[in-house]
């Protein structure tokens, strides 16, 4: 462990920035580091959404994050509330590499948001990263906001939008990496919230569809996925029944007439339990996995 007060802020030579950066046509002209930076041979994955994010959304950062434990992925994200900040957490719980770049400079006097200084230096403490284009005291202001987005964009490999509304800036961070070249994925979420306009219409755009770990993984190119544990503690009761259910493979409507549930709710259900990576849904029939 390092100690995130003894962590000077240093500004990169062009040499050294990292090298996605130069495959995008508004690369940074100066770059600043608090930290370590990963190796370049490391799999960097930005992984962003709504910064009033919902229960589902924050099931579903954790999940998917969990199950990438033991794999060399690198967690990118911009230090902002919600999602992006249940990413970083996520990542220091099970040893992962994570990388934050904020709206503003790094040094802890304007380092935004204030909410997650605690953060920021557990991330440092852990041998992660800050990284910015702004100078150390330059404070956060909405334009900043879209310009660090194209660094998360540029800097990764792929980026994940957990949950989004329809203006959300972390569709500004998709739209970013479709002109970079870069992979798009999504976690789909239920037609009835706000909050998951934005990553369904960029599924429906061609976007690659997240429900586990798994595909992740698979979409690396990684083996070895684990298997997501079924902690039934952690289920509530109508989840459990839904499984229950499932002992052999049901559609939407008959798992709604066997639970006495509107379809909607149903929906809420399968939606959760197949984030969890615990049923499958093969042309609209659901069975576990």
């Amino acid at each position: 462990m390092t100690d995130s007060r003894k962590q000077e802020i240093k500004k990169l030579e062009p040499k050294d920035f990292p090298s996605g950066f130069s495959e995008i046509p508004d690369p940074p002209k100066k770059l600043f580091l608090r930290g370590t930076l990963p190796k370049d041979d490391t799999l960097f994955l930005a992984v962003v959404g709504s910064r009033k994010c919902t229960h589902y959304g924050e099931e579903a950062t954790r999940t998917l994050i969990t199950g990438l434990a033991g794999h060399p992925f690198v967690i990118v994200s911009g230090l902002a509330l919600g999602i992006d900040g249940i990413a970083h957490r996520s990542a220091l719980e099970i040893g992962l590499t994570t990388i934050a770049i904020p709206g503003s400079g790094l040094d802890d006097s304007v380092l935004y948001p204030r909410a997650h200084l605690r953060l920021a230096h557990d991330i440092l403490d852990s041998g992660g990263a800050l990284l910015s284009e702004m100078e150390p005291c330059e404070k956060a202001a909405p334009y900043t906001f879209p310009k660090r987005n194209r660094l998360m964009a540029g800097i990764s490999k792929a980026v994940l939008i957990i949950e989004a509304d329809e203006r959300s800036g972390s569709l500004i961070t998709a739209r970013l990496a479709l002109e970079y070249n870069r992979d798009v994925l999504a976690v789909p979420g239920t037609i009835f919230s706000h909050s998951s306009r934005g990553t369904n219409a960029l599924l429906r755009d061609g976007a690659t569809p997240v429900t586990t770990p798994g595909d992740i993984l698979q979409h690396f190119g990684l083996e070895g996925a684990e298997k997501t544990v079924l902690d039934l503690h952690s289920l509530s009761l109508n989840e459990k029944l839904l499984l229950e259910c499932l002992r052999e493979p049901r559609s939407r409507d008959e798992l709604a007439k066997m639970l006495k549930l509107p379809v909607q709710e149903v929906n809420v259900l399968v939606t959760e339990l197949e984030v969890r990576g615990l049923i499958k849904n093969d042309s609209g029939v659901f069975h576990t996995t």
